[in-house]
């Protein structure tokens, strides 16, 4: 009978899980998995095992759940990417018109949810099995229209969901492996102008979708009674998108638009995009009955996505050069058992961004270094039931962006005053 209704309660979290909103992190990775991880800045979040959304951070912690488990929650991330200009300048379509110039853009960060729903279960003491579900990739920034660089972007989302089946296998007492499959959805949504030169701009709209697998693994070292490492990798996912790029009128006079030397309407559209690897290193120790240390290096593979080229037949690519560099993480952070029903939790880290240079930093993707500034709780209504709440403040380094990436789109330069506001819940059980 537990087994019949954890099933049941896996799958009504799942089909919640329906539409995943579009939020923001370093890149465009969400390393909001879950809620609980938040409060510390998720480090330790590969040797942790304290809920079943370690089957995303490393399926070998697994073996630290006995019995059957579910965890479900959600983050809220508020990004702000607040543009000044600073001296854009008119680039030229193919024919030689020049654009036009605009406002600042307002506030281009957006609310997006990151909602995840994991499921462990001991099959023996020696195997455990696991799924999860979340939402490992997003990204939305909206300018209003009309801003400066509009003609590179005006409005840019990538939403995805995963689902990762996992097995466990606790191959002595102190040494765990882990291995998972991924399936992974992904949907783009890029939005922005065209000059058609003095006649005024044209809408150009891609979206488009695919699908791909990929792979994790991950093992878990308990060195000593108080101290305990954790190793994990998740591999590259290429994904083919197919889609359409939709040509509208924007503020062109409707007698010239037959005239144009494009025709307004849909054309089929493909791009492909191989979605960067990752590895995570970490480190929990119980300090005494109070006190646990947290620590996390991570690694994220982002060359492998030097650009983002959009194939439209019977239209001209278009390509983003993004020219991302690969980037680090590092995480420290606190568990302090203030009794029975409550733990609290602290954390800081520095987040680097795979973008490094103003020349090719998009307006899609205002990025920088950022600093965390982390806060939680946990509280546990019985032995079985917990809910975890967390708070993160995200302190991005000034932002100055020198984009001549595209002549057709001009020059887009000024700074960049950006920040985010994260906000997680997760709650716990075990059967």
């Amino acid at each position: 009978m537990k087994l019949h209704h954890s099933i049941k309660t896996l799958s009504a979290l799942i089909i919640g899980l329906g539409s995943i909103g579009a939020a923001h992190a370093a890149g465009f990775q969400l390393l909001e998995q879950n809620g609980s991880g938040l409060g510390a800045a998720y480090a330790g979040s590969a040797a942790l095992g304290e809920d079943a959304s370690t089957v995303y951070y490393n399926p070998a912690a697994m073996t630290l759940l006995p019995g059957m488990n579910v965890s479900a929650g959600a983050v809220a991330i508020k990004p702000n990417f607040e543009f000044s200009d600073g001296g854009s300048t008119a680039g030229k379509k193919v024919g030689g018109f020049p654009t036009g110039a605009g406002g600042d853009g307002g506030n281009a960060g957006k609310w997006g949810v990151a909602p995840n729903a994991y499921f462990t279960w001991e099959l023996t003491p020696k195997w455990w099995v696991g799924v999860g579900v979340g939402a490992p990739f997003g990204l939305m920034t909206d300018y209003e229209k009309g801003w400066a660089g509009r003609y590179h972007s005006e409005k840019f989302s990538i939403e995805s969901i995963n689902i990762n089946p996992s097995i466990a296998f606790k191959a002595t007492d102190t040494l765990s492996f882990g291995l998972g499959l991924n399936w992974m959805q992904l949907d783009a949504d890029y939005r922005k102008a065209q000059s058609m030169g003095p006649a005024g701009d044209i809408q150009a709209r891609v979206k488009a979708d695919g699908d791909a697998w990929g792979w994790n693994a991950g093992l878990l070292w308990q060195a000593t009674p108080d101290t305990r490492f954790g190793l994990s990798y998740r591999s590259k996912v290429k994904i083919d998108a197919d889609g359409t790029t939709k040509l509208s009128n924007r503020s062109v006079n409707p007698g010239i638009v037959p005239f144009l030397p494009v025709k307004m309407g849909s054309y089929n559209a493909e791009t492909s995009v191989e979605l960067p690897d990752t590895a995570i290193f970490s480190v929990v120790h119980n300090l005494n009955d109070r006190w646990t240390l947290l620590g996390d290096v991570s690694w994220t593979g982002w060359s492998s996505i030097p650009e983002l080229k959009i194939e439209s037949a019977g239209l001209p690519d278009s390509t983003l050069d993004l020219r991302f560099e690969d980037s680090w993480r590092v995480a420290l952070g606190a568990h302090y058992r203030y009794s029975d029903s409550w733990t609290f939790k602290g954390g800081v880290a520095w987040d680097q961004s795979p973008v490094q240079s103003d020349t090719y930093r998009p307006s899609s993707l205002p990025d920088n270094d950022r600093y965390w500034v982390s806060l939680g709780a946990k509280y546990n209504f019985s032995k079985a039931t917990s809910v975890d709440i967390g708070y993160a403040h995200l302190f991005v380094k000034s932002t100055s962006v020198n984009n001549t990436s595209s002549a057709d789109a001009g020059t887009l330069k000024g700074d960049y005053k950006s920040s985010a506001d994260l906000i997680g819940v997760q709650f716990s059980h075990r059967f």
